[in-house]
């Protein structure tokens, strides 16, 4: 229950905080290098995210072969780069993680 009350908190926290600031952007004009700009926001977070659980699973660089999140990692570019469908991507990411995890004792 503990934590049901935390996640709450932090959605009326988060909330709270960002909407003043929403409402006030989406009456003022925005000048457009800003705006084509802003475009990138989502990527550049996704990959400030990803990029170190990939590459330091365990807290150092890790890029040797025993690495599974790099492998399905790589996997995943491929297939998104090469059919634009997100679930075969999501789907075959996870699979590789796992087979390759079972390959190399990692399970």
């Amino acid at each position: 229950m503990n934590e049901v009350a935390l996640v709450l908190g932090m959605a009326i926290v988060t909330f709270i905080v960002r909407y003043p600031v929403m409402v006030l952007v989406s009456k003022m004009p925005m000048p457009q290098p800003i705006a084509d700009a802003l475009r990138y926001v989502p990527p550049a977070v996704l990959a400030a995210i990803v990029v170190p659980a990939v590459l330091m699973p365990k807290g150092t660089i890790d890029i040797s072969p025993g690495n599974a999140y790099l492998i399905a990692a790589i996997v995943c570019i491929i297939v998104a780069w090469r059919t634009n469908n997100l679930v075969l991507t999501i789907i075959l990411g996870m699979g590789t993680m796992l087979g390759w995890r079972a390959l190399t004792g990692g399970l």
